[in-house]
């Protein structure tokens, strides 16, 4: 008889392959911990990490603990305190609920469990190394829940050797405990890595009271209130003005029920209620809190709990993009009034919106020129200046292609405190004169670091510039490209 080829895999494989969909790093662990600790009605959350989480992670609450028989048997697979039953997955309150990640987590590191349950004079001490128990005891702990995670996949090699540098995975650490302190601002979060405190946020502050503790100072000036409720859906939360858009989404943290999730029609939403105001590639700073009743929303859709899907798309939608509507269109109405400025008024210079920064002057700087804001004493003879047909120069020639765009230009007036109207022999363009400016400056740079090295000068007090965690470490990681231009960049402090 020919031998089987099919065979069962043991438990240890089992979950070990199965962790994989859970963990994927540090942050994967401090996200499934912290979560756990927010379901058991905890006040105060206290988070460690050595190493960027890789060699350990500690979590401290004060939620309702666990017995000595609860403890043991929710290290195991599918085992939850969240539901009972198939249907209940139609209605979950819960952050949590598949019973797989704590399993996961011990599959994949060694983790001590300490508990206690207020009501008893004791708790448990629970030891497990890469998913197997190894001691269980009684102990005298603090009521609430502390779980330590040890050397993060020592036993498969091949998922430690991808995670990155530890100040990568601690990057990604901070990022999550700034989006669960975020979406609960009436929890305590203390958060230290390496001995060194990182944030220390008392429990009972307001949303607006936290937003403020964990995002600079300018960009909470530059946010504008969302408040939004009908039948379908509730919108609380801050949008960014289109000035203070973003290369990237890092900045666009979006809460449903609580959890921290992504929708493709939230994403869709956001696009819309921007279009027309955001260049392409650019996306708005959104802080929002999305309340829907649990029976019309599935969250068990990614194995992570990142993603969740409305049964009611289309309403859910529409009330989203009614919220940020609103919001950008009354913001903007009050604090960014459209006006056209004419250019037959003598004297008259376009007035652009205030910046955060002002723009550093680069006309000292060698290959640089100062960018010249428009103003109509530039061009010739303002409003009397010749309507040129397309295609043709003054002197009614053809154009020559070799001559810049814009050769001659005249403007027509500003919209929005924002965009400049201009007329050209091309036909008519709107420009933004912030990016332009700044894409003079780009590429300036660039043309440095083409030629020679940047040409720097010092600064008497150096300037502090903080960052969202993933932003600091982008930069970090290209330090050496923005000393070749010119710049001198030290760490001071953790962003």
């Amino acid at each position: 008889m020919q031998r089987s080829k099919v065979r069962l895999l043991d438990d240890q494989v089992i979950n070990q392959i199965a962790a994989g969909e859970v963990i994927e790093r540090p942050a994967s662990v401090v996200k499934e911990l912290v979560e756990n600790s927010l379901d058991a009605g905890s006040t105060s959350i206290e988070i460690s990490v050595v190493d960027g989480g890789t060699r350990l992670i500690a979590i401290q609450d004060d939620g309702s603990g666990m017995t000595r028989d609860d403890a043991l048997l929710c290290l195991e697979r599918h085992a939850t305190s969240k539901i009972r039953a198939i249907h209940d997955i139609e209605d979950i309150h819960s952050l949590g609920f598949r019973g797989e990640a704590l399993a996961a987590i011990c599959a994949v590191s060694r983790v001590t469990l300490a508990t206690r349950v207020e009501s008893e004079p004791g708790g448990t001490r629970v030891v497990v190394n890469g998913g197997t128990i190894q001691e269980v005891e009684e102990a005298g702990v603090p009521a609430g829940t502390r779980i330590e995670v040890r050397n993060l996949f020592f036993n498969v090699p091949a998922r430690r050797k991808f995670l990155r540098s530890s100040a990568t995975e601690l990057a990604h650490v901070r990022q999550v405990v700034l989006i669960h302190a975020l979406g609960h601002p009436t929890i305590g979060f203390r958060f230290t890595s390496d001995d060194r405190l990182i944030y220390e946020l008392p429990g009972g502050a307001s949303r607006e009271e936290r937003v403020g503790a964990l995002f600079s100072p300018e960009l909470v000036r530059a946010l504008l209130l969302v408040e939004y409720r009908d039948v379908e859906i509730t919108v609380h939360g801050f949008v960014g003005t289109p000035q203070t858009s973003r290369a990237d989404r890092a900045e666009q943290v979006i809460f449903i029920n609580g959890r921290p999730a992504r929708a493709p029609l939230i994403s869709y939403a956001l696009r819309e209620s921007y279009q027309g105001t955001l260049p392409k590639g650019r996306h708005p700073v959104a802080l929002l809190f999305l309340e829907v009743d649990p029976a019309q929303i599935d969250v068990n859709v990614h194995p992570a709990k990142k993603e969740v899907r409305f049964r009611r798309s289309q309403q859910v939608r529409d009330g989203l993009l009614r919220a940020l509507q609103s919001a950008l269109t009354k913001n903007t109405s009050e604090q960014f009034s459209p006006r056209m400025t004419p250019v037959g008024e003598a004297g008259t210079t376009l007035d652009f919106p205030p910046r955060a920064e002002p723009l550093m002057p680069i006309r000292d700087l060698p290959l640089l020129e100062p960018f010249p804001y428009p103003n109509r004493s530039t061009y010739p003879e303002g409003q009397g200046a010749e309507i040129l047909p397309l295609g043709t120069s003054g002197k009614g020639e053809e154009r020559d292609e070799s001559v810049s765009p814009w050769a001659w230009c005249r403007i027509l007036g500003q919209i929005g405190g924002l965009y400049v109207v201009m007329e050209t022999d091309g036909g008519m363009v709107l420009m933004d004169p912030q990016a332009a400016h700044e894409r003079v400056l780009y590429e300036g740079l660039i043309a440095l670091t083409d030629t020679r090295a940047g040409i720097s000068q010092g600064l008497l007090v150096p300037e502090t510039v903080a960052l969202p965690p993933l932003a600091a470490q982008r930069v970090r990681s290209g330090l050496e490209v923005l000393e070749t231009m010119g710049f001198g960049l030290s760490e001071f402090g953790s962003d």
